[in-house]
This record gives C-alpha cells, structure tokens and sequence, in this order.
C-alpha cells in the first residue's frame, strides 16, 4: 500500500494530469487522485488554442488531426456582421472532445509513471499528510486540482478571492458537417454562442449569459446565423452547465500546498485559454517542485494569466452592447489588421506594449466607423 510520495496532486482533471506529468518529468514521485473515473467530462469549449497546443507538447503530448478538427483563425458575428482572422505564422488550433482529451493525458500520465487513484476521495490534507478516509498518505508537495470549488483551496486558508465576474454556460454537441475552419463566437442581446468543429461530423455549441436560466435552444433563437446552421440537427450528447468567470486569487499556494487550473483562479471561457493556460502552470509548478522554492510560482502564475485576463476582459465590453458589436466588427472588417494582431496577442504571439499602437487606431476607428 502507497505510504508516501513527493508530489499528491488532489484532482485528476487535464490540469492535474498536467501537474503529475511535468512533475514525472523532473524526476519526483508522483500520486493523482480523484473520486470519479476516466474519462472524465466537463462543460468547455473544448478548443485548444495554437499556444495551448504548444504547452501540451511541452508535456509530451502531441495531439493528432485525428484526435480532433484543426481550426484556422476566429471568426466574430453580429447583427448580420461578421469579420475573421487568422491566426499568426499559419498557426493552427485544435478542438478535442474533453473526455478524449482526458483520455490521451490520462494514458500519458500512467506512460510516465504517475500512481493514479481513481475512485479514491480525499477528505482532508495536513501539514505533510493526505487523508484518504482511514488511511494517510505522506507528501512533501500537495497540489489542489479540483476545480473552481476547491476544497483544498479552502483547507489551505488560501480561499481569498480578488474579482469575480460571474456567468452560465452550456454545451452541447450537434451532428453537423463542420462548416467553418474558424473557431466562430456569435455576439447576441443576452448572450454569446460558440461554434467548434470537433470532428469530421459533430460540432460543439457553447452559449453563456448572465442568465442562469438559459438554455441551448432558447439561446439559439436570438442568434440566427449559429441557430440557421444546427437547426434540425441532431444532439448527440446530454447539455451540461458550468459556472465561467474572471477569478483571481491573491494566493496561489501556502507552504507545501500549490493550487493549479481553476483552483488557482479562474478566465472566463470566451478566452478558450483555460486548459492551455493550466498546461503552463504545470511546468512552472514542475520546476519549483525542482527547485524546493514555491514563490517563484506565485509570481508566474500571474504573469502566465495575465494575457488571457485581459482579453477576457476587453471581449467582455462588448458584452449587452450591440451597437458596440457592431462598431468593432466594422472596424475589423475595415481594418483587418486590426483584428489580426488582437489575436495574436491573444495567443501570445504579440507584446501587449507593441498592441498598445492599434488601440490608438482601434480607438479611432471606433469614434468614426
């Protein structure tokens, strides 16, 4: 029976794979725990952004165009008005299904040799012990990977908020022939759609709002472009809801205990920069574990979620506003540059200094279009 380890990380999701993979690399011991079984879902987008792939392969991962649909670019609607980029270097992303993503981590985390403990809840932490109900496991590093409502967050004392900006988002996946090699978000009144080809027959359609009462199909109504295309299709999965929001922690670890992925905060799920985003995280976690120093990961974890805060935040402005909707699609489409290098930063090919000289002109063309 499993006494001690180096690393326990509580939560077996992509980002706690993620934490067990990166740590297997650097030599340390390594237990995964978690109360459900592989695969494991949970409600996204399920784009991985070209950057996010890159981070993957950081971990040794690199997803084939069969485990998924490669996209080009993104493509905005609203009010009858559409504008579309690619993205830089001909990068390319990737849509995978979530449990087929879980599926490759999983299957690479037991490659490298992580102890996996499926079916097994843990019910508290100590200052160098996990307790998994009447027997204990030893670690020198714990990490909390369990999600938005962490419950290590909260035993840790590391529970402390900074911003939160809360929404409901749902998914379901169509039969469908994909019909765009873009990632498309449609911009409506009350809500955003999101439109994912994830293989060669089936789509995946997100929408969010602030309406915790807003289903698929009664969000499909007020966006005609993305209802016209999957009306009549069939659903080929259940609808599942989540909670999405901009959350920041002012504490991401405490002693020996590391928190990673939405138990370390959270970008709202317009970004598509969430699973990319713990990928990261993970190698620097990895090479602190290394080092035997956690505070080097508090400072880059915020610089790691820096770019997708503030491009979450600057989509979001357009959020309930379609007369702005559409003044910034015109601008795209009259400036397509404009657009162009707004996605670049958005997947870090881009210095937030050099977009700064587009606001200017984004600005500009706002005032006159």
């Amino acid at each position: 029976m499993l006494k001690s380890t180096d690393v326990f990380v509580i939560g077996g999701g992509p980002a706690g794979l993620a934490a067990g993979i990166a740590a297997r690399q650097c030599g340390l011991r390594v237990v995964v725990a978690d109360a459900s079984e592989p695969p494991i879902d949970k409600t996204c987008g399920e784009g991985l952004m070209p950057d996010g792939l890159l981070a993957l392969q950081g971990l040794g991962i690199t997803l084939k165009r069969s485990d998924g649909y490669p996209f080009r670019g993104v493509r905005f609607f609203s009010s009858g008005v559409s504008a579309d980029a690619l993205f830089p270097s001909r990068g390319v992303g990737l849509a995978v299904r979530r449990t087929t993503l879980h599926r490759i981590m999983a299957e690479r985390a037991a490659g490298e040799g992580v102890d996996l403990l499926w079916r097994t809840a843990v019910t508290g932490i100590s200052a160098e012990d996990v307790q998994l109900g009447n027997r204990t496991v030893r670690a020198r590093w714990i990490v909390g990977a369990d999600g938005a409502n962490s419950r290590v967050r909260r035993w840790s004392g590391l529970d402390v908020r900074v911003r939160t900006g809360l929404r409901y988002a749902f998914r379901q996946h169509y039969r469908a022939t994909p019909w765009s090699d873009h990632m498309e978000i449609y911009w409506g009144d009350r809500s955003q759609g999101y439109a994912t080809a994830v293989s060669d027959d089936e789509v995946c359609v997100a929408v969010a709002s602030h309406d915790a009462k807003l289903r698929v199909d009664q969000a499909l109504v007020s966006l005609p472009e993305l209802h016209a295309r999957v009306r009549g299709a069939e659903t080929v999965s259940a609808e599942r809801g989540a909670l999405t929001a901009n959350r920041t922690l002012k504490r991401v670890y405490r002693r020996n205990v590391a928190l990673i992925g939405d138990a370390s905060g959270t970008v709202d799920a317009i970004t598509g920069q969430g699973l990319g985003l713990s990928f990261s995280q993970a190698v620097a976690l990895a090479q602190c574990f290394q080092s035997g120093d956690l505070q080097p990961y508090q400072a880059e974890h915020r610089r790691l979620a820096l770019r997708p805060l503030l491009m979450s935040r600057l989509m979001l402005t357009l959020d309930g506003r379609p007369w702005l909707q559409r003044r910034t699609l015109q601008v795209f489409r009259r400036k397509p540059e404009i657009f162009e290098r707004l996605l670049a930063l958005h997947v870090g090919a881009l210095s937030p200094q050099r977009m700064a000289l587009d606001g200017i002109s984004f600005g500009w063309g706002l005032l006159t279009a």
